[in-house]
């Protein structure tokens, strides 16, 4: 298996930018983003996705834009968080209800 790497943003704005500027000269896409892509070091598959995340953050294509995936993902961390803290505290309360009655009247 191949170890993952992490492009900056700058190399992925350039790579994208390169690919706008440049697709013309190229039979397809698909040879514009195999070519380009070799020249970056990422496979023409990250490349093509990075276009297509860059399109949907312009909004010229349809789905969720990268601060809209970012939100999303805070927001279930913190639906998370919150469950767990509502697991701790139901199981504390059900503990000291039971210790209430476990006690001797006086």
């Amino acid at each position: 298996m191949k170890k993952q790497m992490r492009y900056s943003p700058e190399v992925r704005e350039r790579a994208v930018r390169l690919l706008g500027e440049q697709q013309g000269e190229y039979a397809s896409q698909w040879a514009a983003l195999e070519s380009i892509a070799s020249k970056i070091g990422c496979s023409a598959e990250t490349l093509r996705k990075w276009v297509r995340q860059s399109e949907t953050d312009q909004g010229i294509r349809g789905g969720m834009s990268t601060t809209e995936r970012e939100r999303l993902k805070q927001l279930e961390r913190e639906n998370r968080e919150l469950k767990r803290a509502n697991e701790i505290l139901r199981k504390a309360s059900a503990y000291f209800a039971q210790a209430e009655l476990d006690r001797r009247p006086k």
